[in-house]
Protein backbone atom coordinates (compact mmCIF):
# COMPACT_ATOMS: atom_id res chain seq x y z
CA UNK A 1 0.00 0.00 0.00
CA UNK A 2 1.32 3.47 -0.71
CA UNK A 3 1.82 6.06 1.40
CA UNK A 4 2.75 9.41 0.81
CA UNK A 5 6.59 10.46 1.62
CA UNK A 6 7.96 14.17 1.51
CA UNK A 7 8.95 15.60 -1.94
CA UNK A 8 12.27 17.78 -0.80
CA UNK A 9 14.70 17.41 2.15
CA UNK A 10 12.98 20.89 3.32
CA UNK A 11 9.73 19.01 4.00
CA UNK A 12 11.89 15.76 5.31
CA UNK A 13 13.39 18.45 7.90
CA UNK A 14 10.06 20.17 9.10
CA UNK A 15 8.59 16.12 9.82
CA UNK A 16 11.47 15.40 11.93
CA UNK A 17 10.77 18.87 14.08
CA UNK A 18 7.55 17.82 14.00
CA UNK A 19 8.07 14.56 15.30
CA UNK A 20 8.87 16.04 18.64
CA UNK A 21 6.02 17.70 18.60
CA UNK A 22 3.11 20.24 17.73
CA UNK A 23 4.60 23.57 17.24
CA UNK A 24 3.63 27.09 15.65
CA UNK A 25 5.08 28.56 12.19
CA UNK A 26 6.71 31.05 14.09
CA UNK A 27 8.36 28.76 16.72
CA UNK A 28 9.90 26.52 13.13
CA UNK A 29 10.69 30.15 11.77
CA UNK A 30 12.60 31.05 14.77
CA UNK A 31 14.69 27.21 14.10
CA UNK A 32 14.88 26.91 9.90
CA UNK A 33 14.30 30.58 8.90
CA UNK A 34 17.07 32.23 7.12
CA UNK A 35 18.11 35.65 9.26
CA UNK A 36 16.92 39.12 7.48
CA UNK A 37 18.20 42.10 7.09
CA UNK A 38 16.55 45.09 7.52
CA UNK A 39 15.25 45.16 3.36
CA UNK A 40 14.01 41.83 4.28
CA UNK A 41 16.57 39.61 2.55
CA UNK A 42 18.57 36.96 3.79
CA UNK A 43 21.63 38.01 5.36
CA UNK A 44 24.29 35.53 7.09
CA UNK A 45 24.98 36.31 10.74
CA UNK A 46 28.88 36.02 11.25
CA UNK A 47 29.86 33.61 13.69
CA UNK A 48 26.34 32.70 14.46
CA UNK A 49 26.03 28.49 13.82
CA UNK A 50 22.78 27.87 13.11
CA UNK A 51 21.39 24.46 14.91
CA UNK A 52 19.31 23.40 11.79
CA UNK A 53 20.66 22.03 8.65
CA UNK A 54 17.72 23.10 5.96
CA UNK A 55 17.35 26.81 6.27
CA UNK A 56 14.83 28.75 4.29
CA UNK A 57 13.14 31.86 4.10
CA UNK A 58 9.92 32.50 6.00
CA UNK A 59 7.37 32.19 2.71
CA UNK A 60 9.56 28.86 1.90
CA UNK A 61 8.51 27.28 5.27
CA UNK A 62 5.01 28.31 5.06
CA UNK A 63 4.75 27.06 1.36
CA UNK A 64 6.21 23.70 2.30
CA UNK A 65 3.90 23.57 5.05
CA UNK A 66 1.16 23.56 3.39
CA UNK A 67 2.39 21.26 1.12
CA UNK A 68 2.66 18.74 3.85
CA UNK A 69 -0.98 18.76 5.41
CA UNK A 70 -1.95 18.82 1.29
CA UNK A 71 0.20 15.54 1.38
CA UNK A 72 -1.54 14.71 4.19
CA UNK A 73 1.78 14.43 6.75
CA UNK A 74 0.69 17.26 8.79
CA UNK A 75 -2.27 19.28 9.72
CA UNK A 76 -3.11 22.50 11.48
CA UNK A 77 -3.86 22.43 15.21
CA UNK A 78 -5.62 25.80 16.17
CA UNK A 79 -3.50 28.84 17.24
CA UNK A 80 -0.44 29.38 19.40
CA UNK A 81 -0.42 31.90 22.39
CA UNK A 82 0.67 35.33 21.15
CA UNK A 83 3.90 36.75 21.58
CA UNK A 84 3.11 40.16 21.22
CA UNK A 85 1.45 40.57 18.07
CA UNK A 86 -1.12 38.10 15.87
CA UNK A 87 -1.08 34.40 16.74
CA UNK A 88 0.73 32.11 15.13
CA UNK A 89 -1.09 29.11 13.45
CA UNK A 90 0.52 25.55 15.18
CA UNK A 91 0.91 22.42 13.06
CA UNK A 92 1.76 19.14 14.60
CA UNK A 93 2.02 15.67 12.18
CA UNK A 94 -1.01 13.78 10.44
CA UNK A 95 -2.66 12.04 13.24
CA UNK A 96 -3.59 9.69 10.87
CA UNK A 97 0.11 8.69 10.95
CA UNK A 98 0.69 4.61 12.00
CA UNK A 99 4.42 3.37 12.41
CA UNK A 100 4.73 -0.48 13.96
CA UNK A 101 7.97 -1.06 16.03
CA UNK A 102 8.66 -4.78 15.69
CA UNK A 103 11.24 -5.93 18.68
CA UNK A 104 12.30 -9.70 17.99
CA UNK A 105 14.77 -11.51 20.76
CA UNK A 106 15.75 -14.56 21.39
CA UNK A 107 13.09 -15.89 23.24
CA UNK A 108 9.96 -13.38 22.60
CA UNK A 109 8.35 -10.87 19.80
CA UNK A 110 7.33 -7.45 20.82
CA UNK A 111 4.69 -5.31 18.88
CA UNK A 112 3.83 -1.85 19.18
CA UNK A 113 1.98 0.60 17.20
CA UNK A 114 3.16 4.50 17.26
CA UNK A 115 1.50 7.52 16.27
CA UNK A 116 3.63 9.93 14.60
CA UNK A 117 5.42 11.39 17.11
CA UNK A 118 6.73 7.79 18.50
CA UNK A 119 3.91 7.97 21.07
CA UNK A 120 3.21 4.43 22.26
CA UNK A 121 -0.65 3.61 21.27
CA UNK A 122 -0.37 -0.22 22.00
CA UNK A 123 1.72 -2.86 22.82
CA UNK A 124 1.34 -6.41 22.68
CA UNK A 125 4.36 -9.21 23.26
CA UNK A 126 4.27 -13.19 23.51
CA UNK A 127 6.95 -15.63 23.91
CA UNK A 128 8.84 -17.34 20.83
CA UNK A 129 11.89 -19.52 20.64
CA UNK A 130 14.19 -17.39 17.57
CA UNK A 131 15.09 -21.21 16.44
CA UNK A 132 12.13 -22.02 15.31
CA UNK A 133 12.62 -19.89 12.41
CA UNK A 134 11.61 -16.87 10.41
CA UNK A 135 8.66 -18.34 8.78
CA UNK A 136 7.12 -19.13 12.73
CA UNK A 137 8.58 -15.63 14.30
CA UNK A 138 6.90 -13.75 10.84
CA UNK A 139 3.20 -15.61 11.55
CA UNK A 140 3.84 -14.45 14.99
CA UNK A 141 4.28 -10.56 14.03
CA UNK A 142 1.53 -10.82 11.95
CA UNK A 143 -0.97 -12.30 14.67
CA UNK A 144 0.41 -10.05 17.40
CA UNK A 145 -0.32 -6.74 14.61
CA UNK A 146 -3.42 -8.14 13.74
CA UNK A 147 -4.56 -7.92 17.35
CA UNK A 148 -3.68 -4.08 17.88
CA UNK A 149 -5.40 -3.93 14.60
CA UNK A 150 -8.22 -5.58 15.86
CA UNK A 151 -7.70 -2.91 18.52
CA UNK A 152 -8.83 0.21 16.45
CA UNK A 153 -5.17 1.17 16.78
CA UNK A 154 -4.75 1.29 12.96
CA UNK A 155 -6.40 0.98 9.46
CA UNK A 156 -2.58 1.31 7.31
CA UNK A 157 0.67 1.87 8.45
CA UNK A 158 2.88 4.14 6.83
CA UNK A 159 5.78 1.89 8.01
CA UNK A 160 7.54 -0.96 10.31
CA UNK A 161 10.52 -1.04 11.72
CA UNK A 162 12.25 -4.31 12.88
CA UNK A 163 15.23 -5.49 15.16
CA UNK A 164 16.67 -8.64 15.93
CA UNK A 165 18.50 -10.22 17.85
CA UNK A 166 22.15 -10.82 15.71
CA UNK A 167 24.35 -9.21 12.71
CA UNK A 168 21.87 -7.58 10.18
CA UNK A 169 23.10 -5.97 6.09
CA UNK A 170 21.40 -2.80 6.87
CA UNK A 171 21.59 -2.45 3.43
CA UNK A 172 19.87 -5.35 2.29
CA UNK A 173 17.65 -5.59 5.19
CA UNK A 174 19.25 -9.39 5.92
CA UNK A 175 20.27 -11.10 8.94
CA UNK A 176 23.75 -12.37 8.04
CA UNK A 177 25.25 -15.66 9.78
CA UNK A 178 23.23 -15.08 13.26
CA UNK A 179 24.80 -17.51 15.97
CA UNK A 180 21.58 -17.83 17.56
CA UNK A 181 19.12 -17.99 15.05
CA UNK A 182 19.46 -21.12 12.42
CA UNK A 183 17.92 -20.76 9.62
CA UNK A 184 17.78 -17.22 9.26
CA UNK A 185 21.26 -16.13 7.22
CA UNK A 186 19.76 -14.01 4.65
CA UNK A 187 16.18 -14.23 5.05
CA UNK A 188 14.71 -11.53 3.50
CA UNK A 189 13.05 -10.10 6.29
CA UNK A 190 12.62 -6.27 5.50
CA UNK A 191 11.13 -7.57 2.51
CA UNK A 192 8.81 -9.95 3.83
CA UNK A 193 7.29 -7.98 6.82
CA UNK A 194 6.54 -4.75 4.25
CA UNK A 195 4.42 -7.63 1.85
CA UNK A 196 3.09 -8.84 5.09
CA UNK A 197 2.32 -5.56 6.68
CA UNK A 198 1.85 -3.18 3.70
CA UNK A 199 3.96 -0.86 4.32
CA UNK A 200 7.72 0.30 3.61
CA UNK A 201 10.07 -1.76 6.27
CA UNK A 202 13.37 -1.54 7.79
CA UNK A 203 15.67 -4.19 9.26
CA UNK A 204 18.78 -3.28 11.83
CA UNK A 205 20.21 -5.34 14.73
CA UNK A 206 18.30 -5.37 17.93
CA UNK A 207 20.49 -3.46 20.33
CA UNK A 208 20.88 -0.61 17.35
CA UNK A 209 17.07 -0.08 17.82
CA UNK A 210 17.13 -0.12 21.39
CA UNK A 211 20.08 2.83 21.33
CA UNK A 212 17.23 4.69 19.16
CA UNK A 213 14.66 4.08 21.35
CA UNK A 214 16.83 5.71 24.38
CA UNK A 215 17.90 8.33 22.23
CA UNK A 216 14.18 9.20 21.42
CA UNK A 217 12.55 9.05 24.31
CA UNK A 218 14.78 7.40 26.75
CA UNK A 219 17.73 8.54 29.16
CA UNK A 220 20.04 9.33 26.03
CA UNK A 221 17.60 11.80 25.15
CA UNK A 222 20.11 15.02 25.39
CA UNK A 223 23.29 12.98 24.95
CA UNK A 224 25.26 12.70 21.25
CA UNK A 225 27.41 9.93 22.19
CA UNK A 226 26.43 7.25 24.01
CA UNK A 227 27.14 3.19 24.04
CA UNK A 228 24.11 0.56 24.92
CA UNK A 229 25.38 -2.55 26.30
CA UNK A 230 22.32 -5.13 25.95
CA UNK A 231 22.78 -8.24 28.26
CA UNK A 232 20.35 -11.10 27.54
CA UNK A 233 20.62 -14.28 25.96
CA UNK A 234 23.26 -12.80 23.79
CA UNK A 235 25.22 -9.73 24.71
CA UNK A 236 25.75 -6.64 22.21
CA UNK A 237 26.13 -3.06 22.01
CA UNK A 238 24.72 -0.39 20.23
CA UNK A 239 26.83 2.63 19.75
CA UNK A 240 25.64 6.20 18.74
CA UNK A 241 28.17 9.12 17.79
CA UNK A 242 27.20 12.58 16.98
CA UNK A 243 23.37 11.32 17.28
CA UNK A 244 23.40 8.49 14.60
CA UNK A 245 23.70 4.57 14.57
CA UNK A 246 27.55 3.87 13.58
CA UNK A 247 27.19 0.10 12.28
CA UNK A 248 30.35 -0.01 10.87
CA UNK A 249 31.51 -0.99 7.37
CA UNK A 250 29.22 -4.36 7.03
CA UNK A 251 27.03 -3.71 9.67
CA UNK A 252 28.51 -5.38 12.84
CA UNK A 253 29.84 -2.84 14.77
CA UNK A 254 29.26 -3.43 18.49
CA UNK A 255 29.10 -7.03 18.41
CA UNK A 256 30.66 -7.04 21.91
CA UNK A 257 29.45 -10.93 23.14
CA UNK A 258 32.49 -12.47 20.53
CA UNK A 259 34.99 -10.63 22.12
CA UNK A 260 37.34 -13.17 24.14
CA UNK A 261 37.88 -12.11 27.84
CA UNK A 262 39.88 -16.02 28.19
CA UNK A 263 41.37 -18.10 25.07
CA UNK A 264 40.73 -21.00 27.89
CA UNK A 265 37.14 -20.40 28.34
CA UNK A 266 34.23 -22.03 27.42
CA UNK A 267 32.84 -22.71 23.72
CA UNK A 268 30.43 -20.06 22.47
CA UNK A 269 27.56 -20.29 20.22
CA UNK A 270 29.66 -18.59 17.76
CA UNK A 271 32.40 -21.43 17.72
CA UNK A 272 34.61 -20.04 19.38
CA UNK A 273 36.22 -20.43 23.31
CA UNK A 274 36.10 -17.69 26.20
CA UNK A 275 33.98 -15.18 24.64
CA UNK A 276 32.16 -12.31 26.98
CA UNK A 277 28.66 -14.37 25.95
CA UNK A 278 29.84 -17.43 27.20
CA UNK A 279 30.65 -16.52 30.28
CA UNK A 280 27.40 -14.21 30.84
CA UNK A 281 24.37 -14.18 28.49
CA UNK A 282 21.72 -15.85 30.04
CA UNK A 283 22.14 -19.48 28.84
CA UNK A 284 25.49 -19.29 30.19
CA UNK A 285 24.18 -17.77 33.34
CA UNK A 286 21.52 -20.52 33.69
CA UNK A 287 24.34 -23.48 33.07
CA UNK A 288 25.99 -21.90 35.90
CA UNK A 289 22.81 -21.40 38.27
CA UNK A 290 22.03 -25.00 38.08
CA UNK A 291 25.99 -26.11 39.10
CA UNK A 292 25.19 -23.79 42.06
CA UNK A 293 22.56 -25.58 42.63
CA UNK A 294 23.06 -29.51 42.15
CA UNK A 295 26.48 -28.48 43.20
CA UNK A 296 24.68 -27.41 47.23
CA UNK A 297 26.57 -24.00 46.86
CA UNK A 298 22.71 -22.35 46.46
CA UNK A 299 20.47 -23.52 48.69
CA UNK A 300 17.81 -21.23 47.31
CA UNK A 301 18.91 -22.11 43.78
CA UNK A 302 18.25 -25.83 44.68
CA UNK A 303 15.15 -25.57 45.98
CA UNK A 304 14.12 -23.33 42.83
CA UNK A 305 15.69 -26.42 40.67
CA UNK A 306 13.50 -28.58 42.51
CA UNK A 307 10.48 -27.20 42.43
CA UNK A 308 10.50 -25.94 38.24
CA UNK A 309 12.77 -28.81 36.84
CA UNK A 310 14.67 -25.93 35.33
CA UNK A 311 16.33 -22.66 36.25
CA UNK A 312 16.64 -18.91 34.29
CA UNK A 313 18.58 -16.00 34.65
CA UNK A 314 15.62 -14.48 36.44
CA UNK A 315 16.23 -17.16 39.17
CA UNK A 316 19.64 -16.11 39.92
CA UNK A 317 18.02 -12.28 40.42
CA UNK A 318 15.62 -13.89 42.79
CA UNK A 319 18.07 -15.51 44.57
CA UNK A 320 20.15 -12.70 44.89
CA UNK A 321 17.11 -10.72 46.49
CA UNK A 322 16.65 -12.97 48.98
CA UNK A 323 20.67 -12.75 50.13
CA UNK A 324 21.96 -16.09 48.22
CA UNK A 325 25.65 -15.70 48.41
CA UNK A 326 26.36 -18.02 44.88
CA UNK A 327 24.15 -16.07 43.52
CA UNK A 328 25.17 -12.97 44.42
CA UNK A 329 28.77 -14.06 43.51
CA UNK A 330 27.83 -14.65 39.96
CA UNK A 331 26.53 -11.40 39.39
CA UNK A 332 29.55 -10.38 40.33
CA UNK A 333 31.73 -12.75 38.24
CA UNK A 334 29.40 -11.60 34.77
CA UNK A 335 29.40 -8.14 36.01
CA UNK A 336 33.48 -7.99 36.23
CA UNK A 337 33.94 -9.56 32.72
CA UNK A 338 31.22 -7.13 31.04
CA UNK A 339 33.14 -4.25 32.86
CA UNK A 340 36.43 -5.34 31.83
CA UNK A 341 35.29 -5.43 27.95
CA UNK A 342 33.45 -2.14 28.55
CA UNK A 343 36.56 -0.66 29.67
CA UNK A 344 38.39 -1.34 26.85
CA UNK A 345 35.06 0.51 24.73
CA UNK A 346 35.40 3.47 26.70
CA UNK A 347 38.89 4.33 26.77
CA UNK A 348 38.73 3.90 23.08
CA UNK A 349 35.63 5.35 22.01
CA UNK A 350 35.12 8.15 25.08
CA UNK A 351 31.47 8.07 25.00
CA UNK A 352 29.01 10.72 27.15
CA UNK A 353 27.09 8.12 28.89
CA UNK A 354 26.57 4.46 29.04
CA UNK A 355 23.55 2.39 29.22
CA UNK A 356 22.81 -0.78 30.44
CA UNK A 357 19.82 -3.19 29.30
CA UNK A 358 18.55 -6.43 28.63
CA UNK A 359 17.08 -9.32 30.11
CA UNK A 360 19.86 -10.02 32.14
CA UNK A 361 20.65 -6.35 33.07
CA UNK A 362 17.19 -6.92 35.35
CA UNK A 363 20.02 -8.17 37.95
CA UNK A 364 20.08 -4.65 39.25
CA UNK A 365 22.18 -2.91 41.13
CA UNK A 366 24.75 -5.51 42.38
CA UNK A 367 25.71 -6.26 38.44
CA UNK A 368 25.44 -2.13 37.71
CA UNK A 369 27.70 -1.41 41.01
CA UNK A 370 30.33 -4.45 40.21
CA UNK A 371 30.63 -2.86 36.44
CA UNK A 372 30.69 0.53 37.20
CA UNK A 373 34.04 -0.36 39.39
CA UNK A 374 35.68 -2.25 37.15
CA UNK A 375 34.92 0.82 33.92
CA UNK A 376 36.24 3.62 36.60
CA UNK A 377 39.12 1.36 37.73
CA UNK A 378 40.53 0.48 34.32
CA UNK A 379 39.57 3.41 32.11
CA UNK A 380 41.56 6.46 31.74
CA UNK A 381 40.09 9.12 34.42
CA UNK A 382 39.82 11.22 31.85
CA UNK A 383 37.39 9.06 29.77
CA UNK A 384 35.28 8.19 33.14
CA UNK A 385 35.29 11.32 35.23
CA UNK A 386 31.73 12.68 34.31
CA UNK A 387 31.19 9.08 32.52
CA UNK A 388 27.38 8.02 34.03
CA UNK A 389 26.87 4.15 33.75
CA UNK A 390 23.09 3.72 34.14
CA UNK A 391 20.11 1.55 33.67
CA UNK A 392 17.68 1.64 31.19
CA UNK A 393 14.60 3.62 31.85
CA UNK A 394 12.68 2.15 29.06
CA UNK A 395 13.45 -1.37 29.17
CA UNK A 396 10.57 -3.08 27.48
CA UNK A 397 9.88 -0.12 25.57
CA UNK A 398 12.93 0.66 24.20
CA UNK A 399 13.43 -1.91 21.45
CA UNK A 400 9.44 -1.18 19.84
CA UNK A 401 9.92 3.14 20.05
CA UNK A 402 13.47 2.52 18.73
CA UNK A 403 12.12 0.71 15.74
CA UNK A 404 9.59 3.12 15.24
CA UNK A 405 12.31 5.44 15.01
CA UNK A 406 14.15 3.75 12.83
CA UNK A 407 11.13 3.57 10.50
CA UNK A 408 9.99 7.03 10.60
CA UNK A 409 13.69 8.40 9.91
CA UNK A 410 13.16 6.43 6.62
CA UNK A 411 9.46 7.92 5.94
CA UNK A 412 10.14 10.90 7.18
CA UNK A 413 13.40 11.64 4.69
CA UNK A 414 12.93 13.16 0.34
Amino acid sequence: MKTNRPENPHQAALLRLLREGPRSRAELADIVAEPTGSTGSPVPLPGTVYPYPWRMSRSKLNAELDRLVDLGLAETDGLAASRGGRRSGRVRLSRDIRFAGIDIGATSVDVAVTDGELGVLGHVSEPCDIRLGPAHVLDRVRVLAGKLREQGLFTQLHGAGIGVPGPVSFAEGVPVVPPIMPGWDRYPMREMVSQELGCPAMLDNDVNIMALGERHAGVARQVDDFLLVKIGTGIGCGIVVDGKIYRGVSGSAGDIGHIQVDELGPVCACGNAGCLEAYFGGAALAAQALTAARSGASPYLAERLAAAGTLAAEDVAAAAAQGDAAAVQLIRDGGRRVGQVLAGLVSFFNPGLVIISGGVARLGHVLLAEIRSVVYRRSLPLATGNLPIVLSELEDTAGVVGAARLISDHVYSA
